[in-house]
């Protein structure tokens, strides 16, 4: 049997290198890390090696898989293993064995016709063209007749042009009236209106039909960990993660869920997410895969109940729905469409929860439509009292109660685990100190952004401005300082006392980060002294 050995380094490196190489820094890899990998493939019965760069672009593989098969550069292709189950190309597949060769295989292209059969439709239509180009006599009629129809569809359009800003300018005179009246500030719409019957729900693109995504044992390994960098994914590829999370945790099968329509909620979800500096779609996924980590750094499988580890993920997924980048402070302040609403109590987290809820009441989102009755409205009220627990403005409300119930907790009290629930989903929601330093300050600089976006409105509307809001007052180790010590350390060390193992991973850190801020406020404090006359 003969062998071939393929080696591929590309020559320019791309910008994705530098993120990939502080990931790995980050996960702790060694050196080895940096190897090429290596492939075995059986082409037309013989092996095949192929050595390519951990750092190549798919691209850049299937290229290779292509050269070393005798296809086609530019041939749609598919790895299969062994068993036939498909392999995904790209640096992070699984390496394999001679004795477990891959083979590479065209992908079909769908049926065509017999080559003649096709051969005379397309003489066919050059005949037609032909006797087209003839007719010039009709052809300049037809042409007449249409310039006519567009002139006159042109003038209709016209007409309804001037009516169309007509209506705009009537609605911005009626809502200068409203503001100069003191009453009327309904500038915070929502990205989903309750009168359009879940319109803007449905997810702008069909379910990707792709197989199950193959992700690495080192992917796997990281997720389930606090240090996980979660900068180094783009959105499908998030998307991909959380399906993993909850086929990983037996969600799928435990409540029946269809995996089409899991697809087709996780991509609902993403689709509601706004484009925030901060509350977005990457927060979502931030806040999930803390929660995942914790599930298992905490053993939770073991001590909770199946039901309680889907009301943790489902609420951590859903939690920040359709957030529209200003507080509830300025909601209820700005006497906006979601404060009248809720009656300006929690209007932010009881959105979120409306939206969660419209999109999984679509038949082909509902992930829960296999489950009975009974269980689905325990469920909903569960994930309904986690997602109003993230407003912070029932921090000490929702602490207090955990530390009475902390020091002789039984996890079989359902007050109990209600209880840690709550918590769990607030330390996920604010646990951006807990990531590496690399990690988590982006975090910091996208929360400030969206702060001064919100104090510049407010100044703008005259409305009252938080201090650590406001972008003339606030600097990074004031935003952080007491935030750190008065909410992130005593929540995180509350919870360490029923789980001891977070003390390194999770509440450290916490505090080297408080100790780096307050270094940092004692240089701006020095650089800004007055010199000594």
């Amino acid at each position: 049997m003969s062998k071939v050995q393929l080696l591929f380094v590309p020559f320019s490196v791309p910008i994705s290198f530098f993120y990939r190489v502080r990931y790995k820094v980050t996960m702790g890899t060694s050196s080895s890390s940096y190897a090429p990998k290596t492939v075995y493939l059986d082409v037309d019965g013989k092996m095949q090696k192929v050595i390519f760069s951990r750092y190549c672009s798919p691209c850049d593989i299937r290229e290779l898989l292509c050269s070393s098969s005798n296809i086609a550069r530019n041939t749609a292709i598919r790895l299969v293993d062994s068993e036939g189950a498909l392999v995904s190309i790209d640096p992070t597949m699984p390496t394999n064995t001679p004795n477990s060769q891959y083979k590479v295989m065209p992908q079909s292209t769908g049926q065509v016709g017999d080559k003649e059969d096709m051969f005379q439709n397309v003489l066919s239509q050059v005949a037609e063209q032909f006797s087209r180009a003839f007719r010039i006599n009709e052809l300049k009629t037809e042409v007449t007749n249409r310039l006519v129809m567009l002139e006159k569809r042109v003038e209709l359009e016209g007409l309804k042009m001037v009516e169309i800003e007509k209506c705009k300018n009537d609605l911005r005179k009626l809502r200068d009236e409203m503001t100069s009246k003191g009453g009327g500030r309904v500038t915070c719409g929502c990205k989903y209106s309750f009168t359009e019957d879940g319109k803007k729900l449905s997810p702008r693109r069909d379910v990707p039909n792709y197989p199950k995504y193959t992700l690495s044992q080192e992917t796997i390994e990281a997720l389930k960990k606090p240090t996980f960098d979660v900068w180094h994914w783009e959105h499908n590829e998030m998307l991909s993660c959380l399906e993993y999370m909850y086929h990983d945790l037996g969600l799928v099968k435990e409540f029946n869920m269809n995996p089409i329509t899991l697809k087709r909620w996780l991509l609902g979800i993403q689709e509601n997410y706004r484009n925030n500096p901060f509350h977005n779609f990457r927060h979502c996924f931030c806040v999930s895969q803390m929660m995942y980590g914790m599930i298992h750094l905490c053993n939770l499988q073991e001590r909770l109940s199946m039901t309680d580890m889907c009301i943790l993920m489902t609420a951590a997924v859903c939690h920040d729905l359709d957030h529209p980048g200003y507080n509830n402070t300025y909601q209820i302040n700005a006497h906006t469409e979601l404060a009248v609403r809720y009656n300006d109590i929690s209007p932010l987290e009881n959105h979120h929860c409306a939206v969660a809820f419209q999109i999984i009441s679509m038949p082909e989102c509902n992930i829960f439509a296999n489950i009975e009755t009974e269980a689905f409205k325990h469920l909903r009220q569960a994930i309904i009292t986690l997602i109003l627990a993230t407003d912070m403005a029932r921090h000490g409300e929702i602490l207090d109660s955990f530390k009475q119930n902390v020091d002789n907790f039984d996890f079989t009290n359902h007050k109990h685990v209600t209880c840690l629930k709550l918590v769990l989903i607030k330390c996920c929601d604010i646990s951006n100190e807990v990531r590496p330093t690399e990690v988590a300050e982006p975090w910091l600089d996208c929360l400030l952004e969206e702060y001064f976006m919100q104090s510049d409105r407010e100044k703008s509307e005259g409305l009252p401005v938080a201090p650590f809001m406001d972008r003339d007052k606030v600097t990074k180790p004031t935003a952080q300082i007491g935030f750190i010590k008065f909410v992130l350390i005593p929540m995180f060390e509350t919870v360490m006392k029923l789980f001891p193992q977070i003390e390194e991973i999770m509440v450290q850190p916490l505090r080297d980060s408080r100790d780096h801020y307050e270094e940092l406020k004692q240089i701006d404090d020095a650089m800004t002294e007055p010199l000594p006359t």
